[in-house]
């Protein structure tokens, strides 16, 4: 099976990719560290952050 590429430099710092691997879910502290006190908003997806290098499209709220 191919490996499966990313479809931009760092998605996998995003919470879009992390919630489809589950890591919301096994690593629940750290995720609300991702999402506590957000300050950007994904244009993509709706996701809030706290910092914008863990959205695809993130725009200031």
């Amino acid at each position: 099976m191919a490996e499966k590429q990313m479809p931009h430099p760092h998605h996998d710092e995003h919470l879009c990719y992390l919630q489809n691997i589950g890591y919301n879910q096994s690593h629940s502290d750290e995720y609300k560290n991702l999402v506590r006190n957000p300050g950007y908003v994904c244009a993509n997806c709706g996701r809030a952050a706290a910092l914008e290098k863990n959205l695809c499209k993130p725009e200031k709220l």
